[in-house]
C-alpha cells in the first residue's frame, strides 16, 4: 500500500479505536447510573417490606399468588436462614412473564449477600433481574424469614442500552466516514511537496541534469529536511561527477601527451638504428656521433620513464620514509650543484626572502624525495633563465613551517602561465623547448606531488620581467627541541 493509504487506514483506526474507547465509557458510566436507580428503588420497596413483615407478619396467599400490596414489575420472596428462597409473590402485567430464578445459596452465602444487590437470570427468555435480600428483624418473632428478597427486571436498562449503543453506531460510523474523507484530502495535501519531490527525482533519473535540484520547502518539516538533504546530496553527486569527469580529462590529457613525449625519444632512437642497418654512416665519427645521440636519447627517454614512475607512485598514495632532518642541509647541497651545472652564474645562500643567514627549518620528511624536489628547483631555474642569471636559495621557518626557497631573476611567468606551471607535460613558452635541455614538463609536477605528500606546499611570486621565487612550504617536525629556536628567528617581512 502507498504511504497515503497507510496514513488514511492508520488515522481511521485510531479514530475508531478512540470511539470505540470512549462509547464503551459512556454506556458504562449509564449502565451504572441506571442501575444504582434500580437498586434505590429495590433498597426502598426491600426496607418497607421488612418492616411490614416484622410487624404485621408474612402474607397470607398461596404460593405464587397475587401480592395487593406488590406494585407491578416487582417480585418479593422470603430467604430462610438456610438460604433456601420461597414463597414469591408478584403482581405480573400478564401471566407468562418470566420470573427470577432464585441461585442456590447455603446460610454463609446467604449472609454473604445480606444488603448487597446482585443480578439473576431469568427463569425464562434472555432477560435478567436486579436482585436484592433485606435482613429481617426476627427479635420479636423467631419463625420470621430470614430475609426479604426483592427484585427487578432490567428490561427498561437494556432497552436504555441499546438504543444509546445504536446511536453510538451510528453517530460512530458517519464521524468516521467524515473523518477518514477528511484525512484523506488532509493526507493528500500534505504529502504533495513528497510528490513533487518524487517527480523531479524521476526526471533526474531520466537525465535531466544533476544541477537540477529538489523544490524547497520549510525546514521545520519533514518533508523540508528530505529536500535539503536530497539537495546536499544532489550536489556531492554533482561535484564528484564533475571531479571525475575532470580526471577522466586530465588522465585522457595525461597519456596522450605522455605518448608524444616517450613517441619523440623513440622515434629517434629508431630513426638513428635505422640509418646504421642500412648503412647510411659512411665513417667510425659520424658510427660514433649516432651513437652518442642513440644514448643521449635513451638517457632522456629513462629521465621520462623514472618520472612517470614516480608520479605514479605518488597517486597511489606509496608511503614515504620519514626521519628528522634539516632543510639547510639540502640548501647547501643544492648551492654546490647549481654552481656545478652553471659555474657562471652568481649563487647564494640566504634566509627566507633573502634577508640574513640561513636559519634552521628541521623537518619530519623523506630526504631522497626532499632532495628530489630542491634538485628539480635548482634545475627548473638553470635550465629556464638566460645563462649568468644569478639564483638565490633561502632557507629558515616561519610560522611553525620550515621554508625553502629557489629564487631567480629571469624573464618570469605571466599570470596565466603561473597558473598552470604545476600541471604535468606543461611548458610556460617556447623558449622552455627541449632544443635548449629543457625537461618534459614533469618536473614541477613532481616538486608539487612529493611537498603535499609531506603534508606541505610550494608556493610561486613571479611576474614578467621580475624572475620567479619558488617556496617549500613543509610543517616543522615539532616533536624537535630546536623547534621553538627555530620559530624565534621568525625572518623580517
Amino acid at each position: 500500500m502507498s504511504l497515503r493509504t497507510r496514513l488514511v487506514l492508520l488515522a481511521a483506526a485510531l479514530v475508531a479505536l478512540g470511539l470505540t474507547v470512549s462509547d464503551t465509557v459512556v454506556l458504562g458510566v449509564v449502565r451504572g447510573q441506571l442501575v444504582q436507580r434500580v437498586d434505590q428503588r429495590l433498597t426502598r420497596l426491600g426496607d418497607t417490606a421488612a418492616r411490614r413483615l416484622a410487624t404485621e407478619g408474612a402474607p397470607r396467599t398461596s404460593h405464587g399468588g397475587r401480592g395487593s400490596w406488590l406494585p407491578s414489575q416487582y417480585v418479593v420472596a422470603f430467604a430462610g436462614p438456610d438460604g433456601t428462597v420461597s414463597d414469591k409473590f408478584r403482581r405480573p402485567m400478564a401471566d407468562g412473564d418470566p420470573r427470577p430464578h432464585w441461585p442456590a445459596m447455603t446460610a454463609g452465602q446467604l449472609h454473604a449477600r445480606l444488603g448487597r444487590p446482585f443480578e439473576a437470570f431469568s427463569d425464562h427468555g434472555p432477560g435478567r433481574w436486579r436482585v436484592l435480600i433485606v435482613p429481617v428483624d426476627r427479635a420479636k418473632d423467631p419463625s420470621l424469614p430470614a430475609g426479604v428478597v426483592v427484585a427487578l427486571p432490567l428490561e427498561e436498562v437494556s432497552a436504555t442500552l441499546g438504543q444509546l449503543r445504536t446511536a453510538f453506531l451510528a453517530i460512530g460510523g458517519g464521524t468516521l466516514a467524515l473523518l477518514t474523507l477528511a484525512g484523506w484530502f488532509a493526507i493528500r495535501a500534505g504529502l504533495r511537496p513528497l510528490r513533487r519531490i518524487e517527480a523531479t527525482a524521476a526526471e533526474i533519473a531520466a537525465g535531466r541534469p544533476l544541477s537540477h535540484r529538489m523544490p524547497q520547502s520549510s525546514p521545520r518539516t519533514e518533508v523540508g529536511r528530505l529536500s535539503s538533504a536530497l539537495n546536499g546530496m544532489l550536489a556531492q553527486l554533482e561535484s564528484a561527477f564533475a571531479a571525475r569527469a575532470e580526471s577522466e580529462r586530465r588522465m585522457r590529457r595525461f597519456m596522450s601527451d605522455a605518448g608524444h613525449e616517450l613517441r619523440t625519444p623513440l622515434a629517434g632512437i629508431r630513426g638513428f638504428a635505422e640509418l646504421h642497418r642500412m648503412g647510411a654512416l659512411s665513417g667510425e665519427a659520424e658510427v660514433a656521433r649516432t651513437m652518442d645521440r642513440i644514448e643521449s636519447e635513451a638517457i632522456r627517454l629513462g629521465g621520462l620513464v623514472e618520472d612517470l614512475l614516480t608520479l605514479v607512485r605518488l597517486n597511489e598514495q606509496r608511503p614515504l620514509e620519514p626521519a628528522p632532518m634539516d632543510l639547510r642541509t639540502l640548501a647547501v647541497d643544492a648551492l654546490h650543484d647549481a654552481r656545478a651545472l652553471d659555474p657562471a652564474r652568481t649563487v647564494t645562500l640566504t634566509g627566507p626572502d633573502g634577508d640574513g643567514p640561513p636559519g634552521p627549518a628541521p623537518v619530519h620528511g623523506d630526504e631522497a624525495r626532499l632532495r628530489q624536489v630542491v634538485t628539480n628547483l635548482v634545475g627548473n631555474a638553470v635550465a629556464h633563465t638566460p645563462p649568468g642569471t644569478p639564483v638565490r636559495i633561502g632557507v629558515g621557518s616561519d610560522g611553525g613551517e620550515g621554508l625553502l626557497e629557489v629564487a631567480d631573476q629571469g624573464p618570469g611567468l605571466a599570470p596565466e602561465q603561473a597558473a598552470r606551471v604545476f600541471e604535468r607535460f606543461y611548458r610556460a613558452d617556447a623558449s622552455r623547448c627541449r632544443g635548449r635541455g629543457g625537461g618534459s614538463g614533469l618536473g614541477l609536477a613532481i616538486v608539487s606531488a612529493l611537498v603535499e605528500a609531506h603534508q606541505g606546499r610550494v608556493e610561486l611570486r613571479t611576474a614578467p620581467g621580475q624572475g620567479a621565487l619558488f617556496r617549500v612550504r613543509i610543517p616543522l617536525a615539532r616533536a624537535s627541541g630546536t623547534v621553538s629556536a627555530s620559530r624565534d628567528q621568525r625572518p623580517r617581512r
